[in-house]
């Protein structure tokens, strides 16, 4: 990727966060806040670089990543071949998809508790919940793609003879990735949602339970608002990651 490229994708993002934290200081300013109430941004900056310099908010962020790195795995790992059952089996489709949209629309947040509850409130109930929240729609965006795969390019494999694992792999996951990497870009910011969510449902250490303590006993907005700055830096870099990657596979589509 050039350098003009990258000035031309970057200057929008940029110029939107100076207009974001310019309203942002404004409405600090004109409202007289206090910084328990809502910090200024540099209030803030400073609040989040000694958090890091202290080591206050290291161990949380490591303990964040490795949830959602599993979560997301798991999730990923069962939803790509489920998707593709679906797609391809119209019986699978009737019977798996009603459960599906069930535990899609069933809140985590009633769940997470429970999940807590059944599975301990250690690193195993983060990832179940960081899965259950990003299955869905990896799943979806599969079965998606494999079906929006052009029939006529799969009747030209099988002309060819080509085995039932070559459709697939040479036909079939290539046709289906951009569709896929769709659902992996949602899933990738759910994650962190996941993760989140599981760690105010029961924890020690993580984001989640940073948050709780900079709220509660440590009474430190200043600290809650780097933790969500923190948050929010690490979803827009899992979605990067993923548009990276996406590139790379598929190519970049301008």
């Amino acid at each position: 990727m050039s350098i003009r490229r990258i000035a031309r994708d970057a200057l929008p993002v940029l110029a939107g966060a100076a207009i974001f934290l310019a309203a942002w200081k404004l409405i600090v300013l004109l409202g007289g806040y206090q910084a328990f109430v809502l910090p200024a941004p540099e209030v803030v900056a400073a609040r989040l670089l000694r958090a890091w310099m202290d080591g206050t908010i290291e161990p949380h962020v490591v303990t964040t990543l490795l949830e959602i790195a599993l979560g997301f795995s798991v999730a990923a790992g069962l939803a790509l071949p489920v998707g593709y059952l679906l797609a391809r089996s119209r019986l699978a489709e009737r019977v798996i998809s009603p459960y599906l949209v069930a535990a899609q629309a069933t809140p985590i947040l009633a769940l997470a508790p429970l999940i807590a509850l059944w599975f301990g409130t250690g690193l195993a109930s983060k990832v179940i919940i960081c899965a259950l929240i990003v299955f869905f729609p990896v799943a979806v965006a599969t079965m998606v793609g494999i079906r929006s795969v052009d029939g006529e390019l799969l009747e030209m494999g099988r002309a060819f003879r080509a085995s039932p694992a070559q459709v697939v792999t040479l036909l079939e996951i290539p046709g289906a990735l951009p569709s896929i990497f769709g659902g992996i870009r949602v899933g990738a910011t759910l994650a962190v949602i996941g993760a989140i969510i599981g760690e105010w449902a029961g924890g020690e250490t993580g984001l989640g339970v940073l948050i709780n303590l900079a709220r509660g006993s440590l009474f430190d907005t200043p600290l809650l608002f780097a933790t969500l700055v923190t948050i929010a830096a690490v979803g827009v870099t899992l979605y990067l990651l993923v548009i990276l990657t996406e590139r790379r596979l598929v190519g970049d589509r301008g």
